[in-house]
């Protein structure tokens, strides 16, 4: 059994940590809020934009703009997101172990797969198990702005415009809550518009300038780069939930753990002092 010292040494211990992971979920708690508020007014210009292109891919000949055009995939792209720090939980263990999932159902149809990691634990990870990885990208949400995510996009268009990859996927956590993130695979390239619906009187007849090609044509990598900037901080705002939920589990069970070793330090410390009474009674008795 460890002595009362040992005991309360380890109490201390446990303390300073629990001090630790009580701030780092504050921290986490106030970026959180901050993630939130941006995700919450990337999304409907998200989902915008994706309906004018719905809209316009439905009066144009798709075959006329490569980024809409489909390829076999010889080349295919997959963009891993995950974050740059650890103590987050699940976070980045389930989307390696996803990314791995899909990497290997990819390559039963016998492509190159050519991997682009935005993250360091992907980065790390990835470089250490020898894939073939084309880019990565870290440090990127330590000054997060839509000009970091435009330049990830526009690095993807070239890509596939010289057709140096045939598709391109991105695999990321989307926010959900503080205690829920939803892993996402989805396509990224070539665009593959939404179905046009059937024409309706409540529909609105848009008339574009000069046509809806010219127009199609400065909205496709527009769209490519605001997914990218919505992936971004989707991936942001679930990193900080996860480390937020972490702690605070972490800060629970360090208190579990000083209570139940205060519990054990009392026990031993009664059973000390009981010693000491038996000896100094057996001392007494001994004297007479």
């Amino acid at each position: 059994m460890p002595s009362l010292k040992q005991i309360k040494r380890r109490i201390s211990s446990i303390k300073n940590t629990q001090q630790i992971t009580r701030a780092m979920k504050m921290v986490a708690a106030a970026k959180l809020r901050r993630a939130q508020e941006n995700i919450i007014k990337a999304r409907p210009y998200s989902h915008k934009l994706r309906e004018v292109i719905k809209d316009l891919s439905g009066r144009c000949d798709r075959s006329q703009h490569p980024l809409l055009a489909v390829r076999e995939p010889k080349e295919i792209g997959v963009v891993v997101i995950t974050a740059d720090r650890g103590f987050c939980g699940g976070f980045n263990t389930n989307i390696i172990k996803r990314a791995v999932k899909e990497i290997e159902s990819f390559e039963t149809i016998d492509p190159t797969i050519q991997m682009m990691t935005i993250g360091k634990k992907g980065s790390d990870y990835f470089a250490k198990n020898d894939y073939n990885v084309l880019q990565r990208h870290d440090q990127l949400f330590q000054d997060l702005h839509f000009g970091v995510a435009a330049s990830v996009g526009e690095s993807l268009i070239d890509f596939y415009k010289q057709e140096k990859l045939d598709r391109v996927y991105l695999i990321y956590n989307e926010f959900k809550s503080a205690i829920q993130q939803n892993l996402i695979v989805e396509q990224l390239l070539p665009i593959i518009p939404d179905e046009p619906e059937e024409t309706t009187t409540s529909q609105v007849d848009f008339i574009y300038e000069p046509d809806p090609l010219q127009v199609l044509s400065g909205v496709l990598p527009l769209y490519v780069n605001v997914q990218m900037w919505r992936v971004f901080l989707e991936s942001n705002a679930a990193e900080h939930g996860a480390r937020m939920t972490a702690m605070e589990n972490a800060t629970n069970n360090a208190n579990e753990l000083i209570d139940t070793l205060t519990l054990t330090y009392n026990k031993a410390r009664q059973a000390a002092i009981t010693k000491e009474l038996l000896e100094v009674v057996s001392g007494a008795e001994g004297l007479k």
